[in-house]
């Protein structure tokens, strides 16, 4: 399959990869009317603010993934973006995707089984879910680095990595989280916001 479409700079899709992303901001658009999936200030936004900004995370990813698993998945971001990018140059490898909420867990479902992606959606809560043993771990606005610290021990597998999208704050986030937490860190520039950064986490153990 030819790789036709540039979604950012150094990652080039199928046609067929970007139609299913295309039809899955149309369903986070519909979604949204009745179950609150993303900002109304975002609609106008959303394929530069959540598509891009989430597919951007498969640049920093390491090469070799098994399972690749997504935390407080919400709308989607990025775990579905992955998942459609993934199916394209990673086929093999396991999306899991963990979401409390009963109604978002449920839209999740549904997009994937409209877009025609193989994935898992757990409808629990990141702490008390089995240990996920990931590759790659993410979580997209869902909390604080201190607290996604544990999360990160639980669910990653030896040798894997933490990939947490910070704002401005991330510095901050950082010099706290250490304070408990011994890691080796990798900050990569957001493509997509000129005040964010990529956390790349790896050999996590408590200080």
């Amino acid at each position: 399959m030819t790789a036709e479409i540039a979604l950012l700079p150094g990652l080039h899709v199928s046609r067929e990869t970007e139609a299913r992303l295309r039809a899955f901001t149309a369903l986070v658009l519909k979604w949204t009317a009745t179950i609150n999936l993303i900002a109304v200030a975002d609609h106008g936004q959303l394929w530069q603010r959540h598509v891009l900004d989430s597919a951007q995370l498969v640049l920093v990813a390491p090469a070799r993934i098994v399972r690749w698993a997504d935390l407080g998945s919400g709308g989607g971001f990025p775990g579905i973006v992955v998942a459609a990018l993934l199916a394209e140059f990673n086929p093999g490898a396991r999306m899991s995707l963990v979401e409390s909420d009963q109604r978002k867990a449920t839209f999740l479902r549904q997009a994937a089984r409209l877009l025609g992606l193989s994935l898992d959606v757990i409808t629990a809560r990141a702490e008390t879910t089995a240990p996920l043993q990931a590759d790659v771990l993410t979580a997209r606005a869902l909390a604080k680095l201190t607290d996604l610290m544990p999360l990160a021990e639980r669910h990653l597998a030896t040798g894997g990595t933490a990939l947490f999208p910070k704002g401005r704050t991330s510095n901050n986030e950082i010099a706290a989280a250490r304070a408990h937490w011994a890691f080796d860190l990798q900050q990569t520039p957001s493509m997509t916001d000129a005040s964010a950064t990529i956390l790349g986490l790896q050999r996590i153990t408590r200080a």
